[in-house]
């Protein structure tokens, strides 16, 4: 090592020594290295500020300078996390393909934040589409409004599931933000629960939702959502429905066997029982249609 300070008193000067440019190639590759540990798998850990604290959130950046228009994507009921603690096939899929296509996204662990892990089989959950994944959503618009490689007023929101339903709350006209800055100008809802909002005589959409569910659905069935998306249309709201002939819940996932789960607090045949898995033709119309939608931003 070199000292900084120069040679002690009354010691000789020694030559610098030199590097070959395989090392100086090793210890750039190196640095390199060190620098992107963060961002492992093409996402970076961030920590975002909200009403209980701070919640744990995934963020992925398309390459360039920016700014870049943003998305908040809110994960189902199983969480964030695999049981091996990798990040949800899911949401890594649509964090990279999103990310390629110049968008940036953000992802909120609102079960995990809570050390929650998932939700599905639970009745009474403390965690609610609701309250606090509403609250988790605005948290993250506002983190990424004080990027400067974000603009602030092309935030979408996109979520799946119960994060699909926590959307539909979010977007409500009676739930417009208080805070002063730029509302989400739009929104995705993969196969949520639309019965809540569907029955709500004070539901109206404040921006243009694009709703996305398989018709074979026996979680969250699309009959509701249909019910929600007519009569929002009859009100001259820009809300659209997607119905996926023969597929189930899960749909989009890159790759999920189709089978049946029975671990669920609720589904449409009181069983606690549903279909989920991959429907390829139904995963490959969704991707062209979300990007085509948030091209829009």
């Amino acid at each position: 090592m070199i000292d900084s300070n120069g040679p002690a008193h009354g010691s000789r000067d020694k030559p610098v020594p030199t590097f070959s440019r395989n090392a100086l190639a090793a210890l750039t590759g190196a640095a390199l290295l060190l620098s992107s540990a963060a961002s492992a798998g093409g996402y970076e850990h961030v920590r975002i500020p909200n009403d209980d604290g701070q919640i744990d959130a995934v963020l992925y950046r398309p390459e360039g300078p920016g700014p870049f228009p943003a998305v908040v994507a809110l994960h189902g009921c199983n969480g964030l996390w695999r049981d091996n603690g990798t990040l949800s096939l899911r949401h890594s899929d649509w964090g990279e393909q999103l990310a390629q296509a110049g968008l940036m996204v953000l992802i909120p662990d609102s079960y995990g934040s809570r050390r929650l892990g998932s939700q599905c089989g639970v009745k009474d959950v403390t965690v609610r589409p609701s309250r606090e994944r509403v609250a988790d959503a605005a948290a993250a618009r506002r983190w990424l409004q004080t990027r400067e490689d974000v603009r602030a007023d092309m935030i979408a929101l996109m979520g799946w599931s119960g994060g699909g339903s926590a959307v539909l709350a979010a977007i409500r006209k009676d739930r417009r933000p208080a805070d002063g800055k730029p509302d989400f100008a739009r929104a995705i809802a993969f196969y949520p629960s639309c019965r809540l909002q569907s029955e709500s005589a004070s539901f109206a959409a404040r921006l243009p939702v694009l709703i996305l569910v398989g018709e074979a659905d026996d979680w969250t069935p699309p009959a509701p959502c249909d019910f929600l998306a007519k009569a929002a249309q009859a009100r001259g709201e820009k809300v659209d429905l997607v119905v996926y002939a023969g597929a189930v819940h899960d749909f989009d996932h890159p790759r999920l066997e189709v089978k049946e789960r029975s671990d669920i607090a609720y589904s449409a045949t009181g069983t606690g029982k549903a279909m989920v898995g991959t429907n390829p033709a139904a995963r490959e119309d969704a991707l062209k249609r979300v990007k085509a939608f948030l091209k829009g931003l």
